[in-house]
């Protein structure tokens, strides 16, 4: 029996550990003085935790990836996760959920380009994931856009619109206050536990754009790799493909549009 097939047939919400108890295995693990009491401690942790991962990973099976390697992602990352977490930053759970969203969504865009992106572009995208982790627990906020490009050691406009940047998660502790535009709701971060998560509707706007490119024809294609991911001005595309910058414009307002109508048709089903 795979991995998926097991995890889905005994699908439940994971709530057999409480927050607190996983907090008490990683502060075990991590005072553990022996090698042996430390396999021992973190077995625990990563056993206690495996419903937790697999429940993530299950909100996105059916979206055209294998499931169980779905689930072999999300299980992966708990483990790294154990592996570095510091139980001085606060609960586990606020580190460690976040965190393998990520790490499903790095494997969704490392398996899903459409369009042929530049090695450097993707290589930014997702060292900026992995690095606005790892603010995120250092400064117990996000990190801002200056803070992450000084941190991966480029100019700030590297970054762009990076899908990493934009859908990066929060890892703080659970009563930490939630921030919209700078200042602190009455919410935290523990109150909104269970609620829906906005970025599961982004992965899937995403998916649809993906799919809506993928059907253009090779020109419209390219005239978006060269604007979007290139950053060349429309006169220089137009000299690329040796057509006017008028029909360069035209096709773009055109395509833009075709995807704009997928989005919306797809949100309205």
């Amino acid at each position: 029996m795979t991995v998926a097939t097991e995890r889905m047939n005994s699908l439940t919400h994971p709530g057999g550990v409480a927050s607190q108890d996983i907090d008490d295995l990683v502060v075990r693990f991590a005072r553990a003085r022996t090698e042996a009491q430390r396999r021992l401690w973190r077995n625990r942790v990563i056993t206690a935790c495996v419903p937790i991962a697999d429940n993530i990973a299950y909100r996105y099976t059916g979206r055209g990836e294998p499931a169980d390697d779905l689930f072999q992602v999300a299980r992966l990352a708990l483990v790294k996760t154990v592996d570095r977490f510091d139980p001085d930053k606060g609960p586990f759970l606020a580190f460690a959920v976040p965190t393998i969203r990520g790490e499903l969504r790095r494997y969704f865009r490392d398996h899903t380009w459409m369009v042929r992106v530049p090695r450097p572009v993707q290589e930014v995208q997702l060292r900026s994931g992995r690095t606005t982790e790892a603010l995120s627990q250092r400064f117990g906020r996000s990190p801002t856009p200056t803070e992450l490009a000084d941190e991966l050691g480029v100019n700030i406009m590297d970054l762009g619109d990076s899908p990493c940047a934009r859908t990066a998660y929060r890892p703080m502790a659970l009563d930490a206050p939630v921030r919209g535009h700078g200042e602190a709701s009455d919410s935290t971060v523990g109150a909104m536990q269970g609620a829906d998560d906005p970025g599961y509707e982004r992965v899937e706007d995403v998916m649809t754009v993906e799919e809506a490119i993928a059907d253009l024809d090779p020109r419209r294609k390219a005239i978006l790799r060269m604007i979007f991911f290139e950053c060349l001005p429309q006169r220089e595309v137009a000299n690329r493909l040796e057509v006017s910058q008028v029909q360069i414009s035209r096709l773009l307002h055109d395509t833009l549009a075709r995807i704009r109508a997928r989005v919306r048709v797809d949100a309205a089903a």
